[in-house]
């Protein structure tokens, strides 16, 4: 079957003009509106150079087909997540590349509610159709574009998750990245009584600081240095589109986000005891841990939004958490943020009166991880083959790539939904020595 290189599993995304450009933009546009039948989607998009060329491409395709659009204008993903729902709308389009390098750009989709919207929930429709050229009728009467500014009520809902007067006057370095989020910090900031260090904060096309994404160690340095330099309490970065934050603790060491995960459902599970946490199966021990000491039920799933958010609605768990810092709210229209976890990262280091380091060293210790390892392999899916005959006599789980689980350790290989790779996870059981040695165990068996 004909393939459109930009559509990927989970959204739209590629090389600008290569693989989207605004012709695409637009038949996206004209047939998403046809396939939801759609009478008002909300749009909008991230600070790239490419971004207000596609989204007015993306608005003349769903004003063609008939349907209004809400314009957000400048926003991170979780404004349109927020938005859908809150203008009533038939659904969502978010223009972005997230943590992608200046040249790609991309589109998040969403359903009535923010239900997501993928590959194989509906973008291979879309897909079909725009080979096919059937893009929908044109309609006789033309949408309108309505510019809406939503950021004061989208603050008041992230606000609906914490209490203000829970929260100490800490010093807090926020590096915005010169994506999106520095307008929602400044916003939000009225709210809190902390001092925020502001890094970046100005939205800026050409990333004179990088593109954001703290994943990358190189671009956690201004950060590290900041919570130095002023003796932070805390520091936090954002990707591009503000859906991932990352965690610094007060010695300017970076939190994987497996820990974060374990943190998010205890601070949860304390105001809502009893309660199912959703959870991918890449990191699992440290989370099935302290969910089940704070009286709550683990519940795994595939990694990935769309499987996330699914199986949350299924079992109605009240928060989902991924290691790679992505974080689910049942109130939050089973949606990810990037603000939630920030400030209940500050209650809960408040109510507890405890730093940061504090709340994480015992998990790491009891649980260390060997952290996502990325490897090139020209055939991943026979690498998988070959890892599970080598580790044959270990507990075997297939939910999402392989799973191996030992008494003392376990290991998690996944294939990349977007390149050629493997995803390598490593966690033990308080032992760091046999971490580092099964971790390169391992590597050494993938690159053979």
């Amino acid at each position: 079957m004909e393939k459109i290189p930009s559509f990927k599993a989970y959204d739209i995304r590629g090389k600008v003009p290569g693989e989207l450009n605004v012709d695409l933009a637009y038949k996206i546009g004209r047939t998403f509106a046809n396939y939801l039948n759609a009478k008002s989607v909300v749009i909008g998009r991230d600070v790239r150079k490419s971004s207000p060329e596609l989204s007015q491409a993306l608005a003349n395709g769903l004003t063609d087909a008939g349907c209004d659009v809400f314009d957000l204008g400048l926003c991170g993903t979780e404004m349109i997540y927020f938005g859908t729902p809150f203008l009533n709308a038939d659904g969502g389009v978010m223009i972005t590349a997230s943590h992608n390098p200046p040249e790609y750009n991309g589109l998040k989709f969403v359903k009535r509610g923010s239900v997501p919207m993928g590959y194989d929930s509906g973008l291979n429709i879309i897909e079909k159709n725009i080979l096919s050229g059937t893009l929908g009728e044109k309609a006789e009467i033309k949408g309108k574009v309505h510019s809406k500014n939503i950021m004061t009520e989208f603050i008041a809902k992230v606000n609906t998750f914490y209490e203000a007067k829970n929260i100490k006057p800490f010093k807090v370095v926020v590096n915005a990245g010169n994506g999106c989020v520095g307008p929602a910090l400044d916003a939000l900031e009225k709210f809190l009584p902390v001092k925020l260090i502001k890094i970046f904060p100005e939205p800026d096309s050409n990333f004179p600081n990088g593109v954001p994404n703290p994943l990358l160690p190189e671009n956690r340095q201004p950060t590290i240095e900041a919570i130095k330099k002023y003796n932070a309490d805390l520091g936090v970065a954002w990707d591009g589109d503000y859906d991932r934050c990352f965690f610094f603790d007060e010695k300017s060491n970076f939190i994987e986000g497996y820990y974060i995960v374990g943190l998010l459902a205890k601070s949860i599970l304390k105001k809502h005891p009893n309660e199912k946490i959703v959870h991918d199966p890449r990191l699992i021990w440290n989370t099935i841990e302290i969910v089940e000491k704070a009286g709550g039920q683990a519940v795994v799933s595939q990694s990935g939004h769309a499987f996330i958010k699914q199986k949350m609605r299924e079992v109605n768990a009240i928060y989902g958490g991924e290691m790679s810092a992505h974080h689910y709210f049942r109130d939050n229209y089973y949606s990810d943020s990037g603000l939630i976890p920030f400030v209940l990262i500050l209650e809960l280091m408040s109510v507890e009166n405890r730093k940061l380091s504090d709340l994480v060293e015992a998990m790491i210790a009891e649980y260390p991880c060997s952290g996502e390892i990325n490897s090139t392999v020209a055939n991943p899916g026979a690498k998988l083959e070959e890892l599970k005959k080598k580790y044959s006599d270990g507990t075997l789980d297939e939910l999402d790539g392989v799973s191996i689980e030992y008494p003392e350790w376990r290991f998690n290989v996944r294939i990349s939904n977007t390149e050629p790779l493997l995803r390598l996870n490593v966690e033990t059981k308080r032992n760091e020595k046999l971490l580092h040695k099964k971790t390169e165990e391992l590597l050494n068996f993938i690159h053979e």
